[in-house]
Parts: C-alpha cells; sequence; structure tokens
C-alpha cells in the first residue's frame, strides 16, 4: 500500500477542540469487518457486545506535562520546550523538541519559570528540531521532577489551536492511567468512564493493563510513498505476566480479547509467542503495522479517527479492511462524527 492510499480531508469544523461532557457520551461506530456493517451507537452502549469472560487490554501510561515555555539567554527570545524523553536521571539529561529550533545552538542556555529559577544548557542537535538538554539543578531529583511538572503545560496536540484548560490536565489523561511517562494521551481509552468500567466488571468482563509510553513517534509524519521504508521511532512496553495470564486465559477459552487503542495493539503485537499467545516483556518496539498484517492477539479494537496519511490510521485498516475503513470514514465525515485526540470511537468487530 502506498502513502496516498490513506490521504482524506476533514472538515474543519469536525476537529475536535474539546472533549464531550460526559466521558461516555461521544458517538460510537461500530464496524463489522467481516461485512463492512456499520451501526450508530454512543459510547456507553459498547458493553452490549461483549460478554461475561471477554477482556479489554488497556494501556494504562500517564501523561506528563511535557510542554515548557523558557526563555533563551541574552536575546529573551520564547522558546517552546516539549520535553520527550528522560536519557539520563542522575545528570538530568532529556531529550526534547525545540520551536523555533533555528535559534537555538549548542551552548545556549534555556531559562524557565518567572524568575528564570530553573536552567538548561543545550548540549547535543539530534534531529533539525530535536536537542539534548541538560537542566541545571541542586536539589533532589524528586524537587526537580516537581519543579517541570509546576512548569509543565498538558501536552495538546498542536491542531487543538486554543489555550490549555485546567481541565485539559484531567480529561486528557485516562481514568486508569499509572505510570508516568507518555507525551501524549492513548486516546481510545479517554471515553471510559469510572461508571462504565463498574458496569462492566458486575458484567464480567475482564481488564489487562499493559504499558506503552506514547512518544512523538506515533504521530511523526510519514514522508515516503512506499511504506515499507518508513521507520517508527522507539517507544518503551512494559507487559506484565500478570496482564498475559488474563489476556491468555480469554483467547484459551475462545472469548473476545479487545484492544483499547493503536498503542495497545502496537505493543501487545510486538510480543507474540509461536502459539499465537501475549508474552511478558520489558523493552522497546518499534513496530509499524499496515496492511496487509496478520494480527495475533486481540480480535477487536477500539479506536479515535485518526488523521490522513497517519500510522495509526494505517494500523486501522490493516484490523478492520482497507475498504472498510475506508468506506467508515466517509460515513464518519457525512455523519459529522468528531474527529482526533478528543473526538469519536470506533469499535471494529
Amino acid at each position: 500500500m502506498k502513502l496516498t492510499s490513506f490521504k482524506f480531508e476533514v472538515p474543519k469544523e469536525q476537529i475536535a477542540l474539546y472533549p464531550t461532557k460526559d466521558r461516555d457520551g461521544s458517538k460510537l461506530m461500530v464496524l463489522h469487518k467481516k461485512d463492512g456493517k456499520i451501526e450508530h451507537k454512543k459510547f456507553k452502549d459498547i458493553m452490549n457486545y461483549f460478554d461475561e469472560g471477554d477482556t479489554f487490554i488497556l494501556n494504562d501510561t500517564k501523561v506528563f506535562p511535557a510542554r515548557m515555555w523558557g526563555n533563551k539567554e541574552k536575546t529573551g527570545a520564547k522558546i517552546e520546550v516539549f520535553m520527550l524523553r528522560e536519557l539520563n536521571r542522575d545528570s538530568l539529561l532529556w531529550d526534547v523538541l525545540v520551536d523555533p529550533a533555528r535559534k537555538i545552538r549548542i551552548g545556549n542556555k534555556l531559562y524557565f519559570g518567572k524568575d528564570d529559577e530553573l536552567v538548561a544548557e543545550v548540549i547535543d542537535n539530534t534531529t533539525s528540531r530535536g536537542r539534548t538538554l541538560r537542566f541545571l539543578f541542586d536539589g533532589s531529583y524528586e524537587e526537580f521532577k516537581r519543579q517541570i511538572t509546576e512548569m509543565g503545560e498538558t501536552p495538546l496536540p498542536r491542531y487543538i489551536k486554543r489555550e490549555t484548560e485546567e481541565s485539559d490536565a484531567e480529561r486528557y489523561q485516562t481514568i486508569y492511567a499509572k505510570h508516568e511517562g507518555a507525551v501524549a494521551a492513548p486516546t481510545a481509552g479517554l471515553h471510559f468512564s469510572r461508571e462504565l468500567m463498574k458496569r462492566m466488571e458486575l458484567k464480567g468482563i475482564n481488564f489487562a493493563n499493559i504499558t506503552l509510553h506514547v512518544g512523538l513517534g506515533t504521530f511523526r509524519p510519514v514522508e515516503v510513498e512506499d511504506l515499507t521504508k518508513h521507520k517508527m521511532d522507539s517507544e518503551q512496553v512494559i507487559i506484565t505476566q500478570e496482564a498475559c495470564d488474563i489476556v491468555n486465559q480469554s483467547k484459551a477459552r475462545k472469548k473476545n480479547v479487545c484492544a483499547v487503542g493503536t498503542t495497545t495493539m502496537r505493543a501487545i503485537e510486538s510480543s507474540v509467542s509461536t502459539e499465537e499467545r501475549i508474552k511478558a516483556y520489558n523493552g522497546w518496539t518499534n513496530k509499524f503495522i499496515f496492511p496487509p498484517y496478520d494480527f495475533s492477539i486481540a480480535n477487536r479494537m477500539i479506536t479515535n479517527f485518526h488523521m490522513s496519511e497517519s500510522t495509526l490510521l494505517m494500523m486501522v485498516a490493516a484490523f478492520g479492511g482497507y475498504e472498510h475503513v475506508w468506506n467508515a470514514y466517509k460515513v464518519a465525515i457525512k455523519e459529522k462524527y468528531r474527529f482526533f485526540s478528543y473526538g469519536d470511537a470506533m469499535l471494529i468487530l
């Protein structure tokens, strides 16, 4: 498949700038991959498609306030710093993106906070926009982390063209987020409310938690027409034996296994045994899934409506079938579904 096979236009008014009032109140499109049939529901109706013994796999990564604003020494120019990844805890080294990148050179110092109470030095150029920063901080690591957390903003995607609001800190986070390390939310999970999960538990539905710390690799644009030439950035994955036991038991009993989101799907497909069972894993994955692809673990999937030409859309097309998913996106635009991170959801059966 080629990159241009995944190009489409979303009407501007259908790009969700805010979440729905209630987490589980968003629209839900149900796509049957066998015949392409489409149903229109509310997200809270999702439990009607699952029974006792079925398992949902959730990505319990937690978004940290990764967007910071600094000032360049001497000129005072305002610089956006997007904290990507901690490289070395002892040296306080971080992999970051800076914007505007052309103004930042090795050796430059950046000052953060109203009284410049935090200083960082640029020590390396990693990519055109990427840099390595060393933070100059005398206190403990806990004090340093508390300071950057207080200074940082919720890292809403750039297409959400509005000021970050207080409510975003809670709503751009799943209710089951546990392990901090993501710079973007696993958005399919944003639709789950506590009430809905409680009702699912009472029905006998299982939840298995895995962790994939979402990095910018998930959103990096594909710049090659031949998809086999695209390289994904690596993201950290942790799959516990406990999660494996829950999932594999469901599979052994011929029950449904549902991956909540593309990040969950990429994580579980990165650690599969020869018997098509999920294995415990602690490491990194740069797995890129696009059509055609045979999935081993989940037979169902929940996902949001993704950007044109994105790796997320490619994975969804691999799972639901290119023609069916392409048609579903056309229907979503016609039926005024809301797109992207704060948008509506799709369940693929």
